[in-house]
């Protein structure tokens, strides 16, 4: 279904018609922002704009998370279901070792804290809920192309899609909170 991740009354539309269609136990937010025709990611501090710092906010962060309040109270209570959204390694704030991008990975780290605190929420409600971040690797669409050329593995969209699915299908409750790359390996805060 449609919808608009900067508005909050689509969300909650979006969340009311799919659960009314059943019960919901996957649902996968593969929404993110790195650059457009205005910004392109910070090679440094001295690059920083207020207007891409809350553009990437909006929708790496306050976007998923508005989209966590409406949805993670539609998941059942018993049974195994999953809630995942795709954050970003460089998000890590423990795997940073380059530096720049700051706002991509300052809202994508925000995310992760986002995920990590709504999981212990939705536990309470869920025990066998699941609410995880994905770390897709790179994939071959228009978020990544000006940035796959570094001698990245890059990975076509059904193949990533696939690998997050393989993931997803193994998560259990214990994993709620967590951060994981496409291989199911946990990656580091």
């Amino acid at each position: 279904l449609p919808s608009d991740l900067l508005r909050e009354d689509s969300i909650a539309a979006a969340v009311e018609a799919v659960a009314a269609r059943g019960e919901v136990r996957l649902a996968i937010d593969a929404t993110g922002f790195l650059h457009d025709a205005r910004f392109s990611p910070e090679k440094s501090l001295r690059e920083l704009q207020a207007d891409h710092l809350a553009q990437a906010f909006a929708v790496n962060a306050i976007g998923p998370a508005l989209l966590m309040k409406h949805l993670l109270p539609r998941l059942p209570r018993e049974g195994k279901s999953v809630f995942a959204t795709l954050s970003a390694r460089v998000g890590s704030i423990g795997d940073n070792r380059l530096g720049g991008w700051h706002a991509y990975r300052a809202s994508k780290a925000a995310l992760n804290q986002l995920v990590r605190t709504a999981a212990i929420e939705l536990a309470r409600r869920a025990p066998q809920a699941v609410c995880v971040a994905l770390h897709p690797g790179t994939v071959d669409t228009a978020l990544s192309a000006p940035f796959a050329k570094r001698g990245l593995d890059v990975h076509a969209p059904r193949e990533a899609a696939l690998h997050l699915l393989r993931v997803v299908d193994a998560l259990d409750a214990s994993d709620t909170g967590g951060f994981f790359d496409w291989r199911g390996q946990p990656v580091p805060w």
